[in-house]
């Protein structure tokens, strides 16, 4: 499954997913971060994203002086499922001024790094 990802960000990461040990047929919690002018504006978000299946968490970043709200989902790590929550959030957050910055994931591997 790995090599048919498309060869971009998100099929790359995707690939890296896949080779940790996850299991790409099971769920796993995947976040989706969205730069944000502000904490307001983070907070703005977090309300609209939340019925849409997210949990939203604020971080601000002192030493950057900037600020970012990930928002948590448990899904299939799936590529039409990465871009289209990605389109999702963007939608979301673009009219208020915030950009969808990509997402991650510590998969869902019962492996550990000794």
């Amino acid at each position: 499954m790995p090599d048919e990802y498309p060869k971009d960000a998100d099929g790359d990461a995707l690939r890296r997913v896949a080779a940790s040990g996850s299991d790409m047929s099971g769920p796993m919690v995947i976040d989706f971060s969205i730069d944000v002018p502000d904490e307001v504006t983070g907070q703005r978000i977090a309300v609209l994203v939340e019925p849409l299946g997210f949990d939203p968490s604020i971080y601000h970043d002192p030493d950057r002086s900037s600020w970012s709200l990930t928002c948590s989902k448990s899904m299939l790590a799936t590529y039409e499922g990465v871009v289209a929550a990605q389109i999702q959030l963007s939608q979301v957050a673009q009219p208020l001024g915030g950009v969808c910055a990509g997402w991650g994931s510590f998969g869902n591997s019962t492996m550990s790094d000794v």
